[in-house]
């Protein structure tokens, strides 16, 4: 039986982002399921040799081999791009994969790419030592402001990549100001959007021309499934640049010759990441984990809200508190960036906020050995509310002088506030910092 699938185009100047994440890419198929159906599949049988054609061709849409696209998993990209404001997604296997795909969909050797040093810790890695050996060169502008970065900028270049809110620092990027700089020079602008996610931010208003997730964080929102995505914006001129970018305006040798600046005007980026970079690398993700994303999807932009509260609540408790030294939360009017805060979220804050324990860095590791509610994990944007000691964990690897850079300190502690009873959360912080002391 041939299943047909139809896809809701949904209008974004009528339908608000609560409908899009429940009904965004999907009606149903001739099975009427009312869930998305998980296609459990590794391929899909062809009708004819010209329909074969047709598909690997790019000429006709379907799908054939789920390595490259599944009909899962298309829904989740559909529903993601819809919210970002983007014309086309590609959903990989975890958030790491994105950002790696993202860079390598525009970078050769003798590349290279101007990077924010407020990242998250693997990717500063991947950036610092893994790339390199590639012979892509990542340049670290000593900040995030936009004469910083652009003070890297040379013609060899592929883009200016920056963390919308910076994972763990809470920095936020003035977003406008970064993409009209890196614009003036004929480079486009990645976006890490993972800790704000679409409902807080959407870098494609700002003027970015890439975006990607870790949905492994705030989308999946439960803590039980890796995801990664990247949504091609469909404005930035690929095929004006040929020098910067010859992969868009020359033949592909590794798909058949396609030339993806004029055979795929609408997202070149988006078709080539898919067509060279998921088909030859295999970062696919699984029919079953994009189920269980759509499902955290459904939910996002009420969870944001409970953890948002939260995170108000506990950043003004913590403030009060003598046991400690500072809290850094975007919400209050003296934090640095308060003011792009109000502008670009809409006077919304993120709820992941950091501060530092009187003790330094015996002291915060105490703090987090002794929390009970609060779960020790490196991950963010689940449910549950989680710690993590940053210059212990995630950021170990790095020398103190680049843990500096990136914006963390010995002493910090990071919360990814959760959506459990705010009295609770308290209580737990208490007792911990109460642990604290000599």
């Amino acid at each position: 039986m041939c299943i047909k699938r139809y896809h809701w185009h949904l209008d974004r100047a009528t339908v608000r982002d609560e409908t899009i994440a429940i009904h965004g890419g999907y009606r149903g198929d001739d099975t009427r399921s009312v869930a998305v159906p998980i296609y459990q599949t590794v391929a899909h049988d062809f009708i004819d040799a010209d329909h074969a054609a047709a598909l690997f061709d790019l000429v006709t849409p379907g799908f054939h081999y789920n390595r490259i696209n599944n009909p899962t998993v298309d829904v989740l990209e559909k529903r993601m791009a819809a919210l970002e404001g983007g014309v086309s997604a590609v959903a990989l296997a975890s958030g790491m994969a994105a950002v790696r795909y993202a860079v390598r969909n525009i970078t050769a050797a003798g590349s290279n790419v101007v990077a924010a040093p407020q990242l998250y810790g693997a990717t500063y890695t991947l950036f610092a030592h893994v790339l390199p050996e590639e012979g892509v060169e990542v340049r670290f502008a000593v900040d995030d402001e936009p004469k910083s970065l652009e003070a890297r900028i040379d013609d060899a270049t592929a883009a200016v990549f920056c963390e919308s809110i910076g994972n763990p620092a809470g920095n936020i990027v003035d977003l406008p100001a970064v993409c009209e700089m890196a614009h003036s020079h004929g480079v486009p602008v990645i976006v890490d959007n993972t800790v704000a996610t679409p409902i807080l931010l959407k870098p494609f208003e700002h003027g970015a021309d890439v975006v990607v997730h870790s949905l492994t964080k705030f989308v999946g929102g439960h803590g039980t499934t890796l995801g990664g995505l990247i949504v091609d914006g469909g404005r930035f001129p690929w095929g004006e640049h040929p020098r910067r970018f010859p992969m868009f305006s020359r033949p592909e040798p590794a798909f058949h010759g396609v030339v993806y600046a004029s055979d795929h005007p609408d997202s070149p980026y988006a078709v080539r990441c898919r067509t060279v970079g998921l088909r030859n690398g295999g970062a696919t993700l699984s029919p079953f984990n994009a189920f269980l994303l759509l499902q955290g999807l459904e939910t996002l932009a009420v969870r944001i809200e409970r953890h948002g509260a939260n995170a108000e609540a506990v950043a003004r408790w913590l403030q009060k508190d003598p046991r400690v030294a500072w809290v850094s939360w975007s919400g209050f009017p003296d934090h640095p960036h308060h003011q792009l805060a109000e502008r670009l979220c809409s006077n919304r804050y993120p709820s992941i906020l950091t501060f530092g324990v009187i003790g330094g860095y015996e002291a915060g590791i105490r703090f987090f050995n002794e929390v009970k509610l609060f779960k020790r994990l490196v991950n963010l944007g689940d449910a549950k509310s989680l710690v993590s000691h940053p210059a212990s964990t995630t950021h170990r690897q790095l020398t103190p002088e680049e843990q500096g850079l990136v914006g963390v300190s010995p002493d910090m502690i990071r919360l990814s506030i959760g959506i459990e009873h705010i009295e609770d959360l308290i209580a737990d912080l208490d007792q911990a910092l109460e642990a604290t002391l000599p």
